[in-house]
């Protein structure tokens, strides 16, 4: 909800536990990005794994590359990013549109910009131990179809979970919420979040105040972690409107063993990873019949 509720309409709100500015680096093939979680500061925040709020232009991109074991989601800002993986899935998302990519046991694909200038995030979320070596799955939401609220100038557009009443149709595997809101001058919002997950802000645009009134603004382009509580309050007391997003969502509580893009449990199984990628078996039977075009 927005706009008429107190700071006490939470019995335990969340506040600001840590904040850092995400700072630019290049990845991928002369990619830009901000990244957010999976940095020195924050290596994740469970269940994620890593944001990266990502600008690049042609010939650059994100070549053929694989995954296993946890979930992407990317959402366009600007421009668009044409998607290609092994087992013929292409399409190009645009500005608003939204792709939830469940790489389970396997995929190798591409993400290439499909205009000049092309800016959105990604966020990787972990997969449980018995969800990690399921199939492939994909939920592309095109802009249109992604629900959204307004009330007392704050709107909302909803990824993932459920603001102002308004529900998104995306399964979460992994429970999760991802709203982007975007406050007018003047303006307080009041989000309830599930008491038990972990949660945490990326501002795109403006500086707002977050978890207390009483708390410093926060500029752009910074990571806001929040301590546990059952809602977060924000209030946008510049001149200018401003705009994040809100992620949150069940801790899993389990061992996280990493290599690069193959996230498992422990480091016997991102071993057996390895060579199912260097065999192509397991979920790459592909790999060495399939480049992108």
């Amino acid at each position: 909800m927005s706009g008429g509720i107190s700071y006490s309409a939470f019995i335990t709100p969340r506040l600001v536990l840590n904040k850092f500015l995400a700072k630019s680096q290049r990845e991928g093939v002369g990619a830009i990005v901000r990244r957010g979680i999976g940095r020195s500061e924050l290596r994740n925040l469970d269940p994620f794994l890593m944001l990266d709020h990502f600008s690049v232009s042609p010939p650059g991109g994100f070549p053929d590359h694989p995954h296993r074991g946890f979930e992407t989601v990317t959402y366009m800002l600007e421009g668009g990013m044409t998607h290609q993986d092994f087992a013929g899935h292409k399409g190009t998302i645009r500005a608003g549109d939204v792709q939830w990519m469940t790489a389970g046991r396997g995929i190798i694909h591409s993400e290439m910009p499909a205009e000049a200038n092309n800016n959105g995030l990604q966020l990787w979320i972990n997969l449980k131990s018995n969800d990690k070596m399921i199939e492939p799955n994909y939920q592309e939401l095109p802009s249109e179809n992604i629900p959204s609220g307004e009330k007392d100038g704050v709107e909302v557009r909803v990824i993932a979970g459920e603001s102002m009443g308004v529900n998104s149709p995306v399964y979460t595997r992994t429970p999760t919420m991802f709203l982007d809101f975007t406050m007018l001058p003047g303006t307080q919002l009041h989000q309830n979040i599930q008491e038990s997950w972990n949660s945490f802000a990326y501002i795109m645009e403006g500086e707002g105040v977050f978890g207390s009134p009483n708390s410093s603004p926060i500029m752009s382009h910074h990571v806001i972690v929040f301590t546990q509580g059952d809602g977060l309050s924000v209030w946008n007391n510049s001149s200018k409107p401003l705009r994040f997003v809100l992620i949150g969502g069940q801790p899993l509580n389990e061992p996280v063993a990493q290599y690069g893009p193959f996230v498992m449990n422990t480091q016997s199984e991102i071993e057996n990873t390895l060579e199912d990628y260097q065999n192509a078996r397991n979920g790459f039977e592909m790999r060495l019949n399939w480049r992108s075009q």
